[in-house]
């Protein structure tokens, strides 16, 4: 190893880079077995893992290192329509099941069958993580999926009967300079993994010292979150009272005011009623939307609604003008089952849709493969490429508006959108639209998104669909809203007679039968059909002076007919791109580093297992994530194409437990690993743009067992 370094317990020596981005990176001797911190890692097989903070020392203690890394979100806080910080009325959902950190603590996923996930993020605006650790730091999976989305994350600070009243004794019976330790730590940790603050929960009584300074450590935190974590938030869950008396006041009254002044909000306690919204309205003055009133879906004590009848408790806060925090909506796995959970879940949210006003989005591009961060296998290009349980909320792209409407008279559903676990384009689901075209009816319109944002001069769309083989086939379009400025324009023309709804326009612009010459690098395949079914229409808009407003699938009958259609319509794709801002040139392929290496035995006789974590480096905001070969496991005489290790969600990956072969005596094997960008767009990149490491080992020294 003529430039040998080390990394640990590890002795490596790094070759020249060869092939541009391509490095070889060759293995000398182990020495011994490489620990990794029992915190970022699951001390069984190394995977990174999600964690909290049981105690005021670990808080005061903690300070960032490169091993937390794989905690960091990488998905910023989308921009929404309109901003959290409105005056309207807000939803919060506050998840709380069976203590936290189970299947979502594993960051590059696992292979958990039928595990609970939300994606209704359409309806609310602020997302709270909740356990009953002492410093519950939201797993990364749930912050990507929710800032994909606009949705603020809240991790929770909880202090608890004896321990926590000692905990709370620690930092706020004493000088000033305790407390602001705290919330100086508090708010280091929300910017540094890039969550968006905290709810505080002290259930507790405290003594009249610790009491008399909680507001002030309230607004110490309130202080420096905002100035860490522009946009952040600090709410006050409704609990102990300024005496330091525990007694939960289901309300903003005068004698928990001292702490909604201190921060952005306050979550009130569930047994309220009526009488209580009503005073509400007073106190709160013009912070109406800064009360959020608690809703239990466990329906535990004496509450308003619950389960499926939360709508009630909704109906009652929405009539006061207040937010809600819905409370452990995962009552619909819990308590109903795994079995039909999709359904369930479809159907508890179906039942508040009109009392959840919606965010729209507000940037370009837009694209969607409808995956919930699960499946039963792993699509590629349609084509499934894994089979067998998958899960992580990291995969989980922006999904649509859920429809279930009745037809006419209540003769049954007529039309349907739903999650389909069966067939993808790209991940694990992807959108079904079943339903009855009606026999007086030439189509059906299915609103799928909702859009706020001025409509660049050209758009460009794209839509991949299948068609059920056994139906008579429909018509498949896709139709674009704006609203009208009084000057919108299609191309030169002004709208059409017939195509205004009031204040906005229709446009069904005609497919394109090739791809445009600029995008046939994005959009390959226009007006074809894949092998797999899969039916890929593009479409070319120009427009002046207007504002999208809203994406809908038209689906029509090819002649006319007095007899209802019945159709079954799966939805791969869909995208939405201004053709200014495509980029005309690719970054590098990304450059690739490897550390944290380990061998063990086995699992076979002549094998060896490795694991090690990539990193490299790639311009954030040009990918949505990055797939991960390797090659080159078949030994020192044989080759094998390039094998599909994970999907990273960052600019790092652990593999795990990679089974290679032993080096005969006297020979070396080589390990190739590439790292395959996929654009923000929803494409990937030639193979000549992935990146690139050459592992180069012969016989370790020695190895260890688990």
């Amino acid at each position: 190893c003529p430039t040998a370094r080390r990394e640990g317990n590890v002795k490596y020596c790094k070759a020249p880079r060869l092939n541009g981005d391509a490095g070889v990176l060759t293995t000398c001797h182990l020495r011994a077995s490489l620990l990794l911190p029992a915190r970022q890692f699951d001390q069984n097989t190394t995977e990174p893992i999600s964690f909290y903070l049981s105690s005021l020392e670990e808080l005061l203690a903690w300070k960032p290192t490169s091993d937390d890394d794989f905690n960091v979100a990488t998905m910023p806080l989308a921009n929404r329509e309109p901003p959290l910080h409105s005056k309207r009325p807000r939803t919060l959902v506050c998840h709380d099941m069976n203590y936290g950190y189970l299947e979502d603590r594993f960051i590059q996923g696992s292979a958990s069958r039928d595990p609970y996930v939300f994606y209704h993020w359409q309806y609310i605006d602020i997302f709270v993580y909740f356990s009953h650790h002492s410093v519950t730091i939201p797993p990364v999976t749930w912050t990507n999926a929710a800032h994909r989305n606009g949705v603020s994350v809240l991790g929770t600070f909880i202090t608890e009967q004896t321990c926590g009243g000692q905990l709370c004794e620690a930092f706020l019976a004493g000088e000033a300079a305790a407390y602001h330790a705290v919330a100086v730590q508090l708010s280091r940790i929300a910017h540094f993994y890039r969550f968006d603050g905290w709810l505080v929960n002290i259930e507790n009584t405290l003594s009249k010292a610790a009491a008399r300074n909680l507001p002030l450590f309230l607004r110490d935190l309130r202080e420096q979150l905002h100035r860490d974590v522009p946009g952040g938030l600090v709410l006050w869950y409704d609990s102990v009272l300024p005496s330091g008396e525990l007694k939960w006041q289901n309300e903003l009254n005068e004698k928990n005011r001292v702490f909604f002044d201190a921060c952005d909000g306050l979550f009130t306690n569930y047994n309220w009623k009526e009488e209580h919204l009503e005073r509400m309205g007073a106190q709160a003055g013009e912070r109406l939307a800064d009360v959020y009133v608690g809703i239990d879906v466990f329906a535990r004590g004496e509450v308003v609604g619950g389960g499926f009848e939360t709508d009630k408790a909704l109906r009652l806060i929405r009539k006061h003008g207040f937010s809600a925090a819905i409370f452990a909506p995962g009552w619909v796995y819990e308590h109903l089952g795994k079995e039909n959970f999709l359904q369930n879940e479809n159907r508890f949210w179906g039942l508040l849709a009109e009392l959840l006003p919606t965010h729209s989005i507000s940037t370009l591009p837009f694209s969607t493969c409808f995956c919930l961060g699960m499946g039963t296998g792993r699509f590629s290009a349609g084509q499934e490429e894994e089979v067998g349980p998958w899960y992580n909320l990291s995969a989980q792209e922006i999904q649509p508006l859920f429809t279930e409407q009745q037809a006419p008279g209540g003769a049954g559903n007529w039309l349907r959108t739903r999650c389909s676990l069966q067939d993808a384009w790209n991940g694990g689901s992807c959108l079904l639209i079943e339903g009855i075209i009606p026999p007086e009816a030439g189509h059906v319109a299915v609103r799928l998104f909702s859009f706020q944002l001025p409509a660049p001069p050209k758009l460009f769309l794209s839509l991949l669909y299948k068609l059920e083989e056994k139906l008579p086939e429909v018509a498949v379009a896709l139709e674009l809203t704006t609203w009208d400025s009084g000057s919108c324009r299609v191309g030169h023309k002004a709208a059409l007679p017939g195509e205004e709804l009031g204040p906005a326009t229709r446009h069904q612009p005609q497919p394109l039968p090739t791809s445009p010459p600029q995008l046939s690098g994005l959009l390959s395949g226009c007006g074809r059909q894949s092998a797999a079914g899969w039916m890929r229409r593009c479409y070319e808009l120009e427009l002046r002076d207007c504002t999208l407003h809203e994406l809908s699938l038209i689906l029509s009958r090819h002649q006319p007919g007095q007899q209802e259609r019945r159709f079954s319509c799966r939805l791969g794709e869909i995208r939405v791109l201004d053709a200014d801002s495509l980029r005309s040139s690719l970054p590098p392929g990304p450059s690739l580093q490897a550390s944290q290496l380990l061998w063990h035995k086995g699992p076979g006789p002549d094998q060896l297992s490795l694991s090690l974590t990539l990193r490299w480096s790639y311009p954030h905001s040009q990918a949505r994530c990055f797939r991960i070969h390797c090659q080159g496991r078949a030994g020192p005489r044989g080759r094998e194409l390039p094998q599909l290790l994970g999907v990273a969600h960052a600019t790092l990956y652990r593999v795990v437990g990679l089974a290679v072969p032993k080096a005969p005596p006297m020979e070396s094997c080589r390990v190739e690993f590439f790292v395959e960008p996929v654009l923000n767009e929803g494409v990937a990149v030639d193979r000549s743009r992935w990146g690139q490491l050459v592992l180069v080992y012969s016989d370790p020294a020695s190895t260890s067992t688990y």
